[in-house]
């Protein structure tokens, strides 16, 4: 049996820049649209911080030299890294898409080869092309990674449209893990102060992303997909009474097989929700086995020191070493 103290700290959401992804995409005229898009959603105030905020964490998101040293200076032994959700890119057409997710999933497995011991990589799926996605798994997976990492929506797709059907089907056989992680917002200008984009959006991202995937009865039909979501699943997790009274009392909502909080147990979710209290909430709602040590390494709102969040939670010790490690330990396949 192993002892809870020799377990790997393990960190679920790190992420890298790809220069190389940004040089396939430069020039095309969506790459423009896109970031027209980004700065009316975002606003010209987190614009103008965000910029210098990425410049100076560069040498964190690509010389692995740096981001060991780091890791080691929070007591995290593993990263499970994923590329920055601005390398999505889901305005590409095809063949472009092809190769941003070509590139993004070799760059990953090269970052990650520098230190096999203490990273594990995520790579990028077309998520705009759901015919596409399959190949781009599998791709990912060839390339020695744990999964992919998407966003909570497409351009014309929702999670639960009936296109990605293959796609669920595919992680599910192979165990490919998914990492939900929103980027951008459908609220637009709405949150352009403030950065209510990121502190408002991601959260409402994550809610509504999943509850797609639970009232479509998505995790119905693939009960062993191992799904993660970023930032603790959003509003999702500590307000799926709602979801429950509606399914109750709705037929209209009532088109996946039992109440929703139940499907928080298929489900896993990271630590960083920045509320001991809801840290607490979550791990009462979803299991202590559903969740995962996590830190958005290294930007500026996640956190330099996730074990030190966790510890504040006061959490029973069999509970804390799940959150720390164990539970992604068996997630990865490490033991």
């Amino acid at each position: 049996m192993t002892e809870p103290e020799s377990i790997p700290t393990i960190d679920v959401h790190a992420h890298l820049l790809l220069p190389e992804v940004e040089e396939a995409v430069a020039g095309h005229p969506g790459l423009a649209q896109a970031r027209d898009l980004d700065a009316r959603r975002n606003g010209p105030a987190a614009l103008a911080v965000s910029g210098p905020m990425v410049g100076a964490r560069v040498p964190k998101l690509t010389d692995v030299a740096v981001r060991l040293a780091a890791m080691d200076a929070q007591g995290v032994d593993v990263q499970l890294v994923s590329p920055s959700p601005s390398h999505y890119h889901y305005w590409a057409e095809p063949r472009l898409a092809e190769k941003v997710c070509r590139l993004a999933n070799e760059g990953t497995a090269a970052h990650c080869a520098k230190a096999p011991d203490r990273l594990h990589g995520l790579g990028l799926v077309p998520l705009q092309h759901p015919d596409l996605a399959v190949e781009s798994l599998d791709h990912a997976l060839e390339q020695g990674l744990k999964g992919v990492e998407i966003s909570s929506h497409a351009p014309g797709h929702e999670l639960s449209d009936p296109a990605y059907g293959p796609f669920w089907s595919r992680a599910e056989e192979t165990g490919a893990l998914v990492f939900l992680h929103p980027f951008g917002c459908t609220l637009d200008e709405r949150l352009d102060q403030w950065y209510l984009s990121n502190t408002v959006g991601q959260p409402t991202e994550n809610a509504v992303a999943f509850s797609h995937l639970i009232f479509s009865g998505v995790l119905d039909r693939h009960p062993g997909l191992k799904l993660i979501a970023a930032h603790g699943g959003g509003y999702l997790p500590t307000h799926i009474g709602r979801s429950d009274h509606a399914w109750r009392a709705r037929t209209d909502a009532q088109s996946c097989a039992r109440e929703p909080s139940s499907y928080l147990r298929q489900l896993y979710f990271d630590s960083l929700v920045h509320d001991s209290h809801v840290l607490r909430e979550l791990l009462r709602a979803a299991g202590p086995g559903q969740v995962l040590l996590g830190s958005d390494f290294p930007f500026d709102m996640g956190t330099d020191d996730p074990l030190g969040a966790l510890r504040a939670a006061g959490l029973p010790d069999a509970e804390f070493h799940s959150v720390r490690g164990a539970n992604a330990a068996a997630l990865l396949d490490l033991f």
